[in-house]
Formats: structure tokens, sequence, C-alpha cells
């Protein structure tokens, strides 16, 4: 019994180690296997090229299926170009994926040229490619014989192109149109009439037969109002002899009026018979009745003063005498007086509202975009134009510095002299410097004579040594390190500083940055300088700084 039990408990001690080495065996294996790097391998397709043809430089990566690849993107293959980089091919096999990048390159100079490392990230880690390609690019051969053979032609200056000079008028134009169709047709259009407006242009004598006819057709008597109606009755009936007989019938009593009318009579100035003037009186004093003493006449008797008002009205406007030519022209030119304030009127009203407008617009700009941004608007900045016109993308030199900048920068023509020739073999400048604002870019690009690595603390006494030359005063200088979009490093070198302003003895408080970059045989320098306190050039200089790309290698 105890023989069997102990070759039971052997048997499974056994079963269990068994099972253990299955297990660390699979877990080496899976763990060997979960280890393997990333293979990167590169290849061309040709390696010799004439000018101007294309090479296909392949780069493939076999990694795990969950790694994350990123390929270089832009001009990293100087001093080869790069045409086009095609889209990234994926397949997978098992549990690896294979991503292939193809990049299309060329060069327009004959020459070998080596096809620089290319930094490829696995999941943040870099890998590089090898660098042993060179491509040989070779010379088109040209016929000197055929034809004859002329010198490069110099740069010529062109003169600045206005063709967006015409967007600008077109955009005034309609500016302008618009507000003279807001103002015409607010203050100058003549704007259809109202009934009362049209009743109010109306002669005075056809006003009041035409209010007495609404009088009429009004519903004071049915709703017992009798102390409106008369007194609708009478203010027609006074305004009539107000305007056309120009007597002050309004603010008159009855006894008042009809003593005026009177006297109007006597002077012959009113051709108006007593029974009228009489009747006249009557409706007047029964009109004072029903207002003060709250009289209540028949409906008939209010119907017929209204009708006898109309009459009254009637024989008032023939009795007048007709008017003489000296009134008639005094008339005349009362309504011409009257039009031109009025026209005098709608231009004041016009005037303001343009200059509101443009208050409301500029208080409306002001509080969203800020005084100095609307004022440097309107009145024109030197680096805001800079800042917001087209930017230029190029290299300049060799080795050649990529950047974007506002304008094109210039060669500058630059003179070794014998001292600097024993350290530099080739020197090549560029530059763009502003008239109107205290603006400069520029590049350096130096092959030094010997293949060995550059001393950026002399250059930069150098540049430093060469400000004080010209008359800066007060250089306060900061140095960190610099790293491209590319991951290229470098020195950047800072600081502000009093600079003498060009073609003047004027100090003015300016700042200044230098990038420097270099490696075995050559430098490269990129200067900017501009104003203190300047946002704009403040912008310009980020951006600047934020486009620079530079080759690792000759």
């Amino acid at each position: 019994m105890l023989k069997k039990y102990l070759l039971n408990y052997r048997n499974k001690t056994v079963s269990l180690l068994k099972r253990c080495v299955l297990l660390c065996v699979l877990f080496i294996g899976f763990s060997a296997f979960s280890q393997t790097k990333p293979k990167v391998i590169t290849a061309v397709d040709t390696t010799s090229i004439k000018i101007g043809e294309q090479i296909k430089f392949t780069v493939t990566v076999e990694a795990d299926t969950t790694a994350q690849v990123i390929f270089p993107e832009g001009q990293t293959f100087s001093p080869l170009e790069t045409v086009e980089a095609f889209a990234t091919d994926t397949t997978r096999q098992n549990d690896r994926m294979i991503l292939q990048k193809i990049y299309a390159l060329t060069q327009f100079d004959s020459g070998s040229y080596k096809v620089p490392a290319q930094r490829i990230e696995i999941n943040g880690q870099g890998f590089l490619t090898d660098s042993t390609q060179v491509i040989n690019v070779a010379n088109v051969a040209v016929d000197t014989l055929a034809q004859k053979m002329y010198d490069i032609k110099p740069l010529m200056e062109v003169e600045k192109s206005n063709s967006h000079l015409w967007k600008i008028i077109l955009s005034v134009l309609l500016v302008l149109l618009l507000i003279g169709a807001l103002v015409y047709w607010f203050f100058f259009r003549k704007k259809p009439l109202t009934e009362e407006e049209k009743v109010a242009l109306l002669p005075p004598y056809d006003r009041a037969l035409l209010e007495l006819k609404n009088l009429e057709k009004s519903k004071y008597l049915i709703q017992d109002e009798y102390k409106a109606y008369y007194s609708e009755l009478t203010d027609i009936v006074r305004s009539y002899l107000e305007e056309d007989v120009h007597v002050s019938a309004l603010e008159s009593t009855t006894d008042e009026l009809i003593t005026k009318l009177e006297m109007l009579r006597d002077a012959g100035e009113l051709k108006i018979d007593d029974d009228t003037l009489q009747q006249f009186k009557r409706i007047l004093q029964t009109a004072d009745l029903v207002k003060f003493a709250k009289s209540k006449p028949d409906t008939s008797v209010a119907e017929q003063d209204r009708k006898s008002i109309e009459q009254i009205v009637h024989k008032t406007h023939d009795a007048l005498p007709e008017p003489t030519v000296e009134e008639l022209m005094e008339q005349e030119e009362y309504r011409e007086e009257l039009e031109r304030k009025k026209q005098k009127k709608k231009i004041i009203y016009a005037s303001l509202g343009v200059v509101g407008a443009l208050l409301i617009a500029g208080i409306a700009a002001t509080s969203y975009y800020g005084f100095t941004y609307v004022k440097d608007t309107v009145l024109g900045h030197p680096t805001k134009e800079l800042l917001e016109g087209e930017w230029v993308s190029s290299s300049y030199g060799y080795p050649p510095i990529s950047i974007e900048t506002p304008h094109v920068l210039k060669r500058q023509e630059t003179k070794l002299t014998p001292e600097m020739k024993t350290n530099i073999k080739d020197l090549q400048m560029f530059m763009y410097r502003s008239n109107k604002g205290f603006f400069t870019v520029g590049t350096t690009s130096t092959t030094l004579a010997q293949e060995i690595e550059p001393e950026f603390t002399k250059s930069i006494e150098a540049f430093i040594q060469n400000l004080e030359k010209q008359g800066a005063k007060n250089i306060i200088t900061k140095q960190e390190e610099f790293t491209t979009v590319t991951g290229v490093k470098g020195i950047k070198v800072f600081g502000s500083g009093k600079f003498p302003v060009p073609e003047s003895k004027e100090l003015v408080d300016g700042e200044y940055s230098i990038l420097l970059f270099g490696g075995k045989g050559f430098q490269q320098q990129i200067i900017i300088n501009w104003l203190e306190g300047d946002s704009y050039a403040q912008e310009i200089v980020d951006r600047i700084l934020g486009s620079v790309e530079v080759k690792t290698e000759l």
C-alpha cells in the first residue's frame, strides 16, 4: 500500500515538473519572439542618373503589428532634393508588419552625392538608415559649337507688382457704394407718404373740406360724444382761418375771433357778409356751451352746424382776394428756403450717420482687436505688413539653409582676406533688410578649409565685436540649445542692446537672435535683428525660427 502511494506521488511530481518546464520554454520562446528588434532596410533602384532624373529610394521597416512608425518628411535628403514622398505601403506576415516607404529624389548639379542617413522613429525610438549609397549624377552633353554660349545675366531689380491694387480699389469702391446707398435710402430717398402726411401737404382749403368730410363719417354723434365732435369741428375751421386768412384763430376766444374777422371785412381784406359772420358766431357759441357747460344739442343741430361750417369755409375762401405777384414770389421764396433748410438738415443727418457708423465700427474693431492693431491697420506698420504679406520658403547657400522669410534674401558680395582664406574655403551670405522698419534677417554658410568641427565660441565673439564696431552699445548676450523641427541641434545666442539705425547715427533699443549649426568642415548661421517691443516683429521671428531646416553633413 505504501509502495503504491509513493509511486503515485512520484508520477504526480514528474508530471508537475514537466508542466513547469513546458511553461518556461513557452514563456522564454514568447519573450524572445516579442523582443525581436525592428529591422530597417534601404535600397535604391539605381546609383547613376543624369541631371534632373529621379531615383527611387525605398525604406522598408519590419516591426510588430502594434508598433508606431514615423517616416521622415520634407527635404531631409539634402544635398539631394525630395521630389515626392509616396504613400506608405503596409503588409502583414503572421504577427509582423512590413512598412515600405518610397521617396523620389533628384539633383540638378553633376557630381557624386551620398544619400544621408534618415531617422525612422519606431515606438518613440530613433533608428538611422545606412548612408553608404552614393549617387552619381552625370552631366548632359551640350553642343557648344552649334549655338553660341552667353554669360549668365546679372540679377535685375523688378518693381513691386501692383496686381493686388485693383482688389484694394474695388473694395474701397464697394464700401463707398454701400455707404452711399445707405445714406440715400435713409436720408435722400423720397419715401412714400402716409395718409396723414398726404393730408398735411394739401392746401388749407382742401384740407379743411377733407377733414369736414371725415368728421361727417365719424361716430361721435352715434356714441353721444358731442364734446369731441364740436372740439374737432371748431379746430378744423380755426386752423383753416389761421392758415388761409392769416388770423390768429386758434388762441382767440369766440368774441375775439369774430371781432378780427369783422376788422378784416371792414378793411376790405375779407369780402364776407354779416349773416355769415353771425351764423359762424352762433356755431362757436354752441361749441363753447357743449365743451364748457356740458350742453347737448340735438343730433340734427350738430349735423347742420357741420354743414354750416362747410359753407362758411367755402364763402371765406371765395371772399379772399387774389394774391399779388409779390405775395406769390414771397411764398415761392419761402418754400425754397424751407426746401434748402430741409436739404441742409438731411445732409447734416447723413453726415452724422456716416460718422456714427464709422465711430461704431471703430469702437467695435478696437474692442475686439485692440487699439494698437486697429491703429496699425489703418495707418500702416512696416513689420505688420511683413507679417501679413506673402512669405517665401527657400534654401540659401551651401551647405544649404532652408528657411521661410517675409521676403527673398539677396546674395551679399563677400571678399575673403588672405588671413580668412587660411581657415575658410567658401563663404556665402544672404540678407534682407526692411527699409521702413528696423528688421534684418540673414544667413551665412561657411565651408571650412579643413574637415574640423567649427568653433562656435569664436564665431559668437566675432559677431559681438562686429556689432560694437558698428556702434552698438549695452549688448546683453544669452545662450541656450536650439533644436530644429527635424531634430537637428544647434546653439541659439540671443539678447538685446542699443543698435545703430542704418545710414544714421541714431541708436535704438533692439533685440537679436543667432542660430549656429555645423559639423565637420562647415558652419551655418542665421542672424535676425529687430526693434525691441515690436510684437509683429516678434511673431515674424518666431515663425522664421520655427521653419529652419539645415543639413547635418557635407
